[in-house]
This record gives structure tokens, sequence and C-alpha cells, in this order.
């Protein structure tokens, strides 16, 4: 059947449309393909020919600028510094040795360092660099940068290398950092690949650690291109990291250079905390030593003789020494009757030296007795035979959760190491501990700061300042972060009896401004700056019966391991309370004689904001007073802080 004319126009027209489309769409294919050829012939032309010629494309991590530390005033504790290294990459280099052989002959190489070069490199991938040398010179940069054809694989660089400008003064604040090890790795459940980077820096104690994600910010990335060689022939982009955060502490560093400077020959710890803040202002411990060490790794000549050190210098005393408390517990047992009713202010109790408690003799420090006391003189004079009779009273129930109560027993939260919790102990946890039952023996020596209590300087304050304030003062090490206030914590009344609360800082006041008191020696003579305070003796041996017969040893005719610990607690002003401290000096002796003096001068200079006037001291002392702050003065780093000194 023949089609019509119209069929036939309608069937050419849809010829017509597809040819149209087809065409349409071989021309667009053809364009794009011809602007593709031009983008990857012309455009890219030497990208490509370089391709051709072996190079390859890297990504290498950028590690970030590592977060600063300053003090409250705003000095530089913890800052980065440039430094030269080289850096090898092992999939660039080809044969290793043969490379590490010819750097050997540029630059100073010893065969420890070659070794441990290629134990990172087995453990680390084939695209990460590893550093070969750190901290060289800039002739080492050049010569390796002029023979770099002969040295594939390996680049100088130029990196950043933590510096701590005040040396030792904050060495157990801050801590240090360190190349990350593998111990560190096996601690982090999923590592950043940045940590994988060896030699890369990480904190290894106190702050820096404890802070560590905070200062250590993210890493970045670039786009390198190295020819056959393994030689970085240019950069092709780059993402930049993101930089830790910058912290600013609570504490200042003129007064912690200070307490360091006091504490020098000393095996010795000191806080001072702000009464309204809770900010440690100062927290030091003797002897210390230079982070500065740490950081590219230590010999082991210097590690050995801190390790080797009797005084322990390593150790950060201020949190992590625990000691029985001593005398400067005896507030909290006295607190303890007061606020269960036992007894009054004006009750008294006998003491003839010595208290029979279960059939055993608990002895006063002063062998003749006190005669009766009551509870202010038996502060004042250090009464034991009174805190043994209000013992059995109280029961080691209530004297436990009062300790707790004043901070003592509790793991405070400070970004510091090896932080300790102390110990007030209890009748469970001699149960849990020991198996055993809690005994009133038990009790009687912790009514005295003996036994099995335990604090450690920065709970002493913290007790300290909770008894001037009478509310929960908290320690806070962090002031700001980013230039961001970090809030004060705690600081709520603690709902005690606040007359109980005047009798016993009243009690504390005559320790120190009554002649008969055991720190008159120490007090200071400004009447707008008087102190009150307890000292302590606590004992690290048993005095047995045949001794105490025949006359007790004094601490400065046994070794130094053998003699008492020191201690004294203080708050000042004593009508408007600013600054808590506690000192304790490992093996001193005397809490009067070895730790009162010490925390009476750190106590000055802290409210004074520098060396105070020598009229503020007994007159017998100020003389003496005088040669030792032209000492002090010659032995501290002299610090600058920003916007003060030049105004």
């Amino acid at each position: 059947m023949k089609k019509t004319r119209a069929e036939n126009d309608i069937s050419h027209r849809r010829l017509s449309r597809r040819a149209a489309l087809l065409g349409g769409a071989q021309l667009l294919f053809v364009g794009g393909l011809a602007a593709r050829m031009q983008y990857l012939q012309v455009d890219q032309a030497d990208q490509f020919r370089l391709l051709a010629e072996e190079n390859r494309i890297n990504i290498r991590l950028i590690p970030p600028s590592r977060g600063e530390v300053f003090d409250r005033n705003g000095l530089s504790l913890a800052r980065n510094a440039p430094s030269y290294r080289i850096v090898i990459v092992r999939e660039d280099a080809g044969d290793v040795d043969a490379v590490l052989n010819r750097l050997s002959q540029i630059i100073s190489l010893d065969q420890e360092t070659i070794t441990r070069v290629k134990d990172e490199m087995r453990r680390s991938a084939p695209f990460l660099p590893v550093t070969i040398a750190s901290d060289v010179t800039w002739d080492d940069i050049s010569r390796v940068s002029v023979n770099a054809p002969a040295l594939p694989g390996i680049t100088p660089e130029v990196g950043l290398s933590r510096v701590y400008p005040q040396g030792s003064d904050f060495a157990h604040v801050l801590g240090y950092v360190g190349p990350v090890s593998d111990y560190d790795l096996s601690k982090i459940e999923d590592p950043e690949p940045v940590l994988m980077i060896p030699r890369f820096q990480i904190g290894k104690v106190g702050v820096e650690t404890k802070l560590e994600p905070l200062l250590r910010g993210k890493a970045g990335a670039k786009r390198v291109e190295v020819n056959a060689t393994g030689r970085v022939m240019r950069e092709l982009d780059r993402r930049e990291g993101i930089p830790g955060s910058d912290l600013q502490l609570t504490i200042d560093a003129k007064l912690q250079g200070y307490v360091q400077a006091r504490l020098d020959g000393e095996s010795a710890s000191a806080v001072v905390m702000d009464c309204d803040t809770g900010d440690l202002v100062a927290c030091s411990s003797a002897p210390t030593f230079d982070p500065n060490l740490f950081v590219r790794g230590i010999s082991s000549k210097d590690y050995s003789e801190l390790t080797a050190n009797k005084y322990r210098p390593l150790a950060s005393k201020t949190v992590q020494g625990v000691y029985p408390p001593g005398s400067t517990f005896k507030m909290i047992t006295a607190m303890a009757a007061l606020e269960d009713g036992l007894i009054g202010p004006d009750d008294t109790a006998y003491c003839p030296g010595h208290l029979e408690v279960s059939g055993r003799r608990f002895h006063c420090w002063k062998r003749a007795g006190h005669g009766w006391v009551d509870l202010e003189t038996s502060l004042k004079r250090s009464c034991d035979v009174y805190y043994y009779d209000l013992a059995v009273k109280v029961g080691i129930e209530r004297i436990s959760d009062m300790a707790r109560k004043f901070g003592l027993g509790i793991k405070h939260d400070v970004p510091m190491s090896a932080v300790a919790k102390g110990l007030a102990p209890n009748m469970e946890w001699k149960a849990q501990t020991y198996g055993q039952s809690w005994r009133v023996g038990d009790t009687v020596n912790v009514s005295i700061g003996q036994g099995f209590m335990l604090a450690s300087p920065m709970q002493l304050a913290v007790m300290t300042a909770r008894i001037a304030t009478g509310r929960s003062v908290e320690p806070r090490l962090i002031k700001s972060i980013d230039g961001v206030e970090e809030p004060v914590r705690g600081g709520e009344p603690m709902g005690l009896n606040e007359n109980n609360l005047r009798k016993m800082r009243k009690a504390m006041f005559e320790v120190v401004n009554d002649r008969r008191g055991t720190a008159y020696g120490s007090r200071i003579i400004e009447e707008e700056m008087r102190m009150a305070g307890k000292t302590g003796t606590s004992q690290v041996r048993n005095i047995t019966a045949a001794e105490r017969r025949a006359g007790v040893i004094r601490n400065e005719d046994l070794p130094w391991e053998r003699r008492d610990h020191a201690l004294f607690v203080n708050f000042a002003p004593y009508d408007n309370p600013r600054y808590a401290v506690a000192v304790i000096v490992e093996h001193g002796g005397g809490g009067s004689k070895a730790a009162a003096p010490i925390a009476r001068d750190i106590t000055l200079q802290a409210l004074y904001g520098g060396p105070p006037p020598v009229e503020a001291y007994p007159a017998k002392d100020r003389e003496r007073i005088t040669e030792q702050q032209e000492r002090l003065r010659d032995a501290q780093p002299q610090v600058s802080v920003p916007g003060k000194d030049q105004a």
C-alpha cells in the first residue's frame, strides 16, 4: 500500500531531527575531546613532561605548631623555636645504606645515629620522613643542599623545637616533650597519623602530657613533586594544620622563681594557693631539673645522675609526694569533735606527757607534759595528749569524714602527673586493705597526723584555704585556654559552724603570734600582714621504749633518711586571707625550725609581690634576712613581665 504525501513528509521530518541530534552529539563529543587534549597537551604539558621523566607526587604531613604556655602575667613558659633538621624518606632514598654513608661524609653522623635511623625506618611507613639529625647548623644545611643530587631521599627542613625559657623553675609543673615512643602509641587506641612520624614530639609528663590533645593541634598536609632521585622539585599545594591551643597557667613566674631559690639545697616542696579562687600561684619541688635536656633525648649520664640522686629531683613532690601530715592535721581532729558537739572550745584535758589507751602508752612530744590545756592552748603548744583524748571520744569515722571535707584523701583535678589521692583511712579501708579490724590505737595515731594518714603538700594547702575561708575552695592550675578564662570551681560554703572555724583560726593565730606558740620565731611583724599557721613534725621511724628511757635521739644525730619530716601550713593576712601556704621539708627535723621560716618568707614574698621590707621581720632576723634576700635575688632568673616592667 502506497504512502500518502502527508505520511512521507512526517517521516522525512523525523529523520532530519534524528540526524541533527546525532550530529550535535558528535560535535559536542569532538569538541570536548579537543578541549581535553588541549588541556593535557598544552596547559599541562610541563607537568606531564616531568611525570614522564619518572617524577612522582607525594603527600606529606605538616606537623602542627604546638600551643605555647604562659604564666598568669603573660610570661612565656614554653614556646617553639625554629630548628634545622635533616630527614630521609625511605621510598625515595633507594639504597639507604649508600645514601647514609655519603651523608656521613658531609655531616657528622656516628654509628649509633645511623643504627637508630635504620630502626625507625623499619618501623615506619616508607613514605614517612625519618629525622636523621636535629638542631643542625646552617653550614650543615648548606652542605646537604649543595650535594642534594647525590643524596636521594634526603631533605633539609626547618621545624619547631620546644624550649622552656624558665628552665628548671617549672620542670615539675610543665613537664617536657619528647619523641613518640612505642609505649606512647600503645596507650592510644586510634593514634593520629601525625603521631606515626618518627621523632614527632608529644608531652611526656606534667601539663605537657595531661593537656596533650589541646596543645598538639591538628596536622596539615602538602603535595610535593619529587624526581627519580627523590629530590623535591616543587610543592604543588598545601593545607595548613590547626595550631595547638595556648595555655595560661595560674602560676606567677616571679613567685615561682623565688620559691625555687628559697628551697634550694633542700629536699622539699611548697604550694601557694589563692584563698579566693583556688589559683595555684606557686607550686615548687626541690631539687629540680632542666626540662630542656629531655626535649631531644637526655644523655645516659645526665639521666643516671637524676635517678641516682637520693633527693629525687624528678619527683613532683607537691602533688605526687604523700606524707604523714603530723600536727598540721590536729585542726581536722578538733573540728570533728567540735562539729559533733563532743567538746567545747573551753573544755580541758590533762597532759602528763602520755596517755594509756588499750594497754599501750602514747607519748606527747614534750616528755614532761603540758598540764591542763584547752583547745587554743593545745594547738598553740601542739600538745599531743589532748588529741589522743579527743580521738577516743570522736572515733575514726568522724575524723575521716572531716578530713575529706577539708580536701584530704581526695584526688584533686589538676593537670599534673601522678597526682596523689593521699589517704584519710577508716574502718572499711583497713578491712579491705589489710583484712584486719580497726583498733582504737589506730585512731589515736591518726588524730595527730601519724599512722595511716597521708597527705600531699597541695592537699594541705587546700585544707588551709578551707579553714581560712569556710568555703570548699578547689585548686586551679589553668587560668585560660586561647584567651578564654577557665571557670573557678568550688567555693561554696562548707556548711560548718562559723564559730568553730573562728576558734580554729584564732588558735592558729596564737601558734605564730603568742610567745609560747611553736612558730613564734617565724612570725610576721607587719600588723596588716600577720599570719596564722600550724607547725608539724611527722615521724618516719618507730621510737622504742628503750630509746625513750635513754633519751630520744635528736634528728641532727640521725642519718638523713631517718630524720622526721618538717611541715608548716599557714594563711595570711589573718583578718583577710589572701594566700594559703604549705611547706614540707623532707627529713628536715622540726617543723618550727625547718619549715616555718621558709613558709613565712614565701608568704611575705606573695603578699608584697616581691621582696618585702625587712621591717616585716622580727628585729633579730633583719640582718640575716637582708643577706638572704640579696643571695636569693642573685640566684633567681631575671623575669620580665609583659606590660608591667615596661610601665
